[in-house]
């Protein structure tokens, strides 16, 4: 069973940049297709990106796609999430996910059942 820890939040303003780290540990993490939701108050939880066990497979929502990537470096045990061009409306927190196979662009809808407790990102305009 794999932990996951993120990290990297902050407050930036509109047009900066932000980076996410997820630190996994517990388990073999290249095991693993990993992704990213975020949830803004009073909002549901909604995707953001996902990468499969190499970092050769990604998905984004289309809110983001273009200004967010998602990487992975497996002998670190780390996923990052870089958010460029960021607005206001990309306030939320941000939340790891893992899970134990790759499901391309079902991830969105069929998220893993390991969750870190997220990270906060405040724009502000």
């Amino acid at each position: 069973q794999v932990q996951l820890v993120e990290s990297g939040g902050g407050l930036v303003q509109h047009g900066e940049s932000l980076r996410l780290s997820c630190a996994a540990s517990g388990g073999t993490f290249s095991d693993y297709a990993a992704g990213w939701f975020r949830q803004a108050p009073g909002q549901e939880r909604e995707f953001v990106a996902a990468i499969n066990w190499s970092g050769g497979s990604t998905y984004y929502a289309d809110s983001v796609k273009g200004r967010f990537t998602i990487s992975r470096d497996n002998a670190k045990k780390l996923v990052y999430l870089q958010m460029n061009s960021l607005k206001p409306e990309d306030t939320a927190s941000y939340y790891c996910n893992a899970r134990r196979s790759w499901n391309g662009v079902n991830y969105a809808t069929d998220a893993g059942p390991y969750w870190g407790k997220g990270t906060l990102v405040t724009v502000s305009s």
